[in-house]
């Protein structure tokens, strides 16, 4: 089951484009296969967040065992968001990148963000640690995915953006990945200039889906925006609730048959 996941996930980069939500816990995870989306990713600030923690605050452990659990809750491929991989060197990355295969990843991303030290990394540095993750995605058959941090830590540099895709792409990444890039001019000059597939971060006010598939995106992600989404329609419904007395938040809440369908006893 594994291996048609991971077969799937390769045939989706090949061509066309393709939305892959980001699901925080086994409930969204079904929910959003149900909806038909034929990926799924995690996301680093919705697990947290659902361990009531802030982002880059998750151990490795704790993101192997979450993996594990939506790779056995659905049947659709899940990529990894695993951060800067968890490891101080290219060899630790590699480990994790193991571990994940072994827990059902089809996909892991890797950034150049050093939460540690609060910096990107040198484009070397980085590029380095790409390749050992490349390696145990190659030999498991798992989509690599590099990631270049820049423009979430306001770095507006767009030709470093772009050569340090080229790098990571040179490295072995097969998905590249610039999260933040929100004008359609510029998104358009880096699948351009990478020339392999590339995925967009959806934000509210970027692109829509047609207009980054007519610019040649593969893949569209949604990062945490699911999660803060249900967190806040939580918000909204207990405001009213405390407030008001009311429970008109009923209205929009998931239906008895959808939770039926979603929620199925294996």
């Amino acid at each position: 089951m594994i291996e048609t996941a991971r077969a799937a996930f390769r045939r989706l980069h090949e061509a066309g484009t393709f939305v892959m939500p980001n699901p925080w816990d086994v409930p969204s995870a079904r929910l959003l296969e149900h909806l038909g989306f034929p990926a799924l990713a995690t996301t680093s600030s919705g697990f947290a967040a659902s361990l009531g923690r802030a982002d880059q605050r998750v151990t490795r452990d704790e993101l192997v065992a979450h993996v594990a659990t939506l790779t056995a809750a659905v049947a659709v491929p899940v990529s990894v968001d695993a951060e800067r991989g968890y490891a101080a060197d290219p060899a630790g990355v590699a480990e994790t990148v193991r571990m994940l295969a072994e827990a059902g990843a089809s996909g892991v991303s890797i950034e150049d963000y050093d939460p540690v030290t609060g910096r990107i990394d040198p484009v070397g540095v980085a590029a380095e640690r790409i390749a050992a993750a490349a390696g145990v995605c190659a030999r498991h058959g798992m989509v690599l995915t590099g990631r270049a941090e820049n423009h979430l830590y306001g770095i507006g540099d767009l030709r470093d953006t772009i050569d340090r895709l080229a790098a990571y792409r040179d490295a072995g990444a097969a998905c590249l990945y610039a999260p933040g890039l929100a004008d359609l001019g510029e998104i358009t000059g880096v699948v351009r200039e990478i020339g392999t597939a590339v995925n967009v971060l959806a934000l509210r006010h970027g692109p829509s889906v047609a207009q980054l598939a007519s610019a040649g995106v593969r893949r569209v992600s949604t990062g945490g925006s699911l999660a803060w989404a249900a967190y806040g329609a939580l918000v909204d419904a207990a405001t009213e609730l405390r407030d008001s007395g009311t429970s008109g938040y009923l209205d929009r809440a998931l239906s008895r048959p959808m939770r039926d369908s979603a929620f199925r006893s294996e």
